[in-house]
């Protein structure tokens, strides 16, 4: 049985037993650990065999990329996650969603050196790519964690990031499982909450069902569409994704969203 088990065993047991009531903190702490025991992920972990040069990015890289406390076994109360500790010196956050092979994240962190980025990634294939980036374009405004992004939500403080980033992310294509997709109200409440008020939201996608659902689903957690069509930003990098679909005939849309506010 794990820690959180545990923890979430024992609540019972004492409720069970009338013993004494649990403090807020207690039982907040004890709602999390349930939370994050039926929180259910389905996207990939892994693919390809890592070489051993990208092993060797991840010892020797990864860790202090991290921020402390993300992590639900080293951060169990979920307590808020301080991003002066993580960027020193109080700069504007960003965010990005599934970064992929970190091709538009180096590219972002790279032409704005005054902003910090945190990216997150669960599949660990992208994540040695990033790695591999980073060590090319020597940039030092990016920080990562390299899991579900449900997780770094739970610990970022209201209205704490600038501006985020979602760009190709997995279709979802059967109807059954577009509850899955990030455009759905248990992920984008979170985004809202964690940006702040005015703040850009940009989504890049080649799958006109995915525009679809984003154009319904979004504007419900508190976002106002300013833009979409098939001119990309200025700033835009195409990522490996994006060419794939061009070679494969499906035509980009690039969606800004504006938090309310």
């Amino acid at each position: 049985m794990t820690d959180d088990a545990e923890a979430v065993t024992a609540v019972q047991d004492q409720d069970q037993d009338n013993g004494p009531d649990m403090s807020g903190t207690e039982m907040a702490s004890a709602n999390m650990a349930e939370t994050l025991k039926r929180r259910n992920f389905y996207g990939r972990r892994a693919g390809k065999t890592i070489k051993p040069h990208q092993r060797l990015w991840l010892s020797e890289d990864l860790e202090s990329l991290v921020p402390e406390g993300i992590k639900p076994e080293e951060n169990p109360d979920r307590l808020p996650l301080d991003l002066t500790s993580v960027f020193k010196d109080g700069r504007p956050v960003w965010l990005e969603v599934g970064f992929g092979g970190g091709e538009h994240m180096v590219h972002i962190a790279a032409q704005n050196p005054s902003i910090g980025l945190i990216g997150c990634e669960p599949y660990i294939n992208g994540v040695v790519m990033l790695l591999g980036k980073i060590r090319r374009a020597q940039v030092t405004n990016l920080a990562l964690y390299p899991g579900d992004v449900r997780d770094l939500f739970d610990v970022l403080p209201d209205a704490s990031i600038d501006k985020a980033f979602l760009n190709y992310p997995d279709p979802w294509h059967k109807r059954r499982h577009h509850g899955r997709r990030f455009v759905t109200q248990g992920y984008l409440t979170q985004l809202a909450r964690v940006l702040r008020p005015g703040a850009e939201f940009r989504m890049a996608t080649d799958i006109p069902d995915y525009v679809r659902q984003a154009l319904i689903e979004v504007p419900q957690a508190g976002f106002t569409l300013e833009n979409h069509g098939g001119t990309p930003w200025s700033d835009w990098i195409s990522t490996r994704y994006e060419k794939k679909a061009l070679r494969e005939g499906r035509v980009p849309d690039y969606l800004t969203w504006r938090r309310a506010g």
